[in-house]
């Protein structure tokens, strides 16, 4: 028979102890370990984002929530024991990729059994819930985007004792999400989210990927009636966060000592029309001239927003957020109060993303933007007027439903007289549940390619043209990266910025010591490279342009 001896502590006896204060017991005592209760097994996550600033902000969010959990972040997806996908469904092409991994996953979970997935973002639907175990065979739980605060309690990690991979509906606590009625639809209520973001500012529950630009969620979900677009499904209404909330955080990004902040929405500038009206927002009287019609009055707007951001001080006086910017408008909502507050606020950035989509009047009433090709281009003028050499960028869609060749040449005709400085285009791509699914998608895909190809062709010699007027000319930008000297894989990056900064990188190739490739943008977006030393990363500098191409510029350090 063994017998096993459990630790003691020995007591000295009163005669030979030691006079004065007794040490502390040395918590690692070996004779203690017996005591400890087991470490909490709490996976180490990944995040993998597509699409959108709303999903990166998102994504920021979940990752907070993890890491105030008690999980770490896994340098990779190979590595990781939590694999959280936040998807993206607006372009087909999206979906493909996540579908494209699936086989990756697969692999993933039989080298590491206890390997969990979670997909979330506009792939997951109410509508579509049955459907997507089939579609995404790799992954263990779904979420529609309203879900996403609930991440943490489904997994089971609300407490650090929590079963991890307690992933069934019926483990977890209550849901905070909700669904409503959207045209006989049930589609996500982001209502709780402006509780859900209120929660997590006040708890950290907020990762932010960069030190020195922010961003600020103001406003959830779409009112819009895009016939082409399935975020008004996948995130709902729009549901705007309390004016005071909105400013708080600005406020205290401003005292973290982010040097830039960018208010999203998938309508920025709808901001506040769902809010309360109040009194001290008397003087507030928006009309929109397109679109539905609204009662804005009364209510705060993105105008007012700004203004108060902008009078936001530092101790000196001086703007305790350097730079503010705002993703993504809409022309419906472009009002003359937001054009004013543009030109009146120093800390706005001279750049505006305006989607137009087509420059067909006929192309644009079958797409339901509810606007003409000559509105959009009346707001320009105005913005132009009232804020000279503002960068404008825009989204563009090519065979579309029914598009002729002479509705496309109008949307070339569009590009060569507005001029933008980028433009984001895509070929359109049937989206199941959209109001556009019932129409012929009759435009063949080899003609989809050409027209795509053409248009940015077309638009890459605008770029330059652009580009070339700031040749000589000294500009302000805020550097955010040192650039690595060779390409790293990158799912998400854009093709222009991946593209400029491809060019820049031979030019930086041998530098001396102590020296490295940089890269930042310019108050108008403007993508820049320098080489500087790499304690400048979050520092605003000039930088004397001496070169430009189609997607970026490079200059020296002014």
């Amino acid at each position: 028979m063994t017998s096993r001896s459990l630790p003691v502590l020995d007591i000295v006896p009163p005669d030979v102890a030691p006079s004065g204060p007794r040490a502390p017991l040395d918590p690692e005592d070996a004779r203690l370990a017996e005591f400890r209760p087991d470490a909490p097994a709490l996976p180490r996550f990944f995040v993998w984002t597509l699409g959108c600033q709303m999903n990166r902000s998102d994504s920021e969010e979940m990752a907070g929530r993890l890491l105030a959990a008690g999980c770490a972040e896994a340098p990779s997806m190979e590595s990781a024991d939590l694999v959280v996908i936040n998807t993206c469904a607006i372009r087909e092409a999206a979906e493909a990729k996540v579908i494209g991994r699936q086989g990756h996953l697969r692999r993933l979970k039989d080298a590491n059994p206890g390997l969990r997935v979670v997909l979330t973002g506009c792939s997951v639907r109410e509508s579509n819930r049955g459907g997507l175990a089939k579609r995404y065979p790799a992954v263990d739980l779904f979420l529609r985007p309203d879900e996403e605060p609930e991440l943490v309690d489904r997994l089971g990690l609300a407490s650090a004792q929590g079963a991890v991979g307690a992933m069934t509906g019926t483990a977890a606590p209550a849901t905070t999400a909700a669904t409503t009625l959207v045209k006989g639809d049930l589609v996500s209520d982001a209502t709780h989210l402006v509780r859900a973001r209120s929660d997590a500012i006040t708890g950290g529950a907020v990762s932010r990927s960069s030190a020195i630009s922010a961003w600020l969620p103001i406003i959830y979900g779409c009112d819009k009636t895009c016939t082409y677009c399935i975020v008004p499904f996948s995130r709902g209404p729009e549901r705007s966060r309390p004016f005071d909330e909105v400013v708080a955080e600005a406020r205290a990004l401003a005292e973290a000592g982010y040097r830039e902040v960018t208010l999203l929405g998938q309508n920025v500038n709808s901001y506040g029309h769902d809010l309360p009206a109040e009194e001290r927002f008397a003087h507030v009287h928006t009309e929109r001239t397109v679109g539905r019609r609204q009662d804005r009055g009364a209510r705060p707007d993105l105008a007012e927003l700004i203004r108060a951001i902008d009078g936001i001080r530092g101790h000196d006086g001086t703007h305790a957020i350097p730079r503010l910017r705002f993703v993504t408008s809409h022309p419906w909502d472009l009002s003359d109060r937001l054009v004013d507050a543009m030109r009146d606020c120093p800390s706005v950035c001279e750049a505006l993303h305006l989607p137009v989509q087509s420059g067909s009047d006929a192309m644009l009433r079958r797409m339901g933007r509810q606007y003409t090709v000559a509105h959009y281009a009346e707001r320009l003028d105005r913005i132009r007027q009232a804020v000279p050499g503002i960068a404008l960028s825009t989204d563009v869609i090519v065979g579309f439903c029914g598009e002729t060749d002479a509705e496309y040449e109008a949307t070339l005709g569009l590009l060569r007289a507005v001029r933008f400085d980028q433009v984001f285009a895509a070929a359109y791509s049937e989206r199941p549940g959209t109001p556009a699914a019932h129409l012929a998608d009759d435009v063949p895909a080899a003609e989809k390619h050409r027209r795509l190809v053409e248009l940015l062709a077309v638009q890459e010699a605008i770029g330059l043209e652009r580009n070339r007027e700031w040749l000589g000319r000294t500009t302000e930008v805020l550097l955010d990266a040192v650039v690595p000297p060779r390409a790293h894989h990158h799912d998400e990056a854009d093709d222009d910025e991946a593209a400029g900064t491809a060019g820049a990188r031979d030019a930086f190739r041998d530098l001396p010591e102590g020296i490295a490739h940089l890269v930042g943008r310019s108050r108008e977006n403007k993508l820049v490279h320098t080489a500087g030393e790499p304690a400048l990363v979050g520092a605003l500098v000039g930088v004397a342009i001496d070169h430009a191409g189609p997607y970026a510029l490079r200059g020296r350090l002014a």
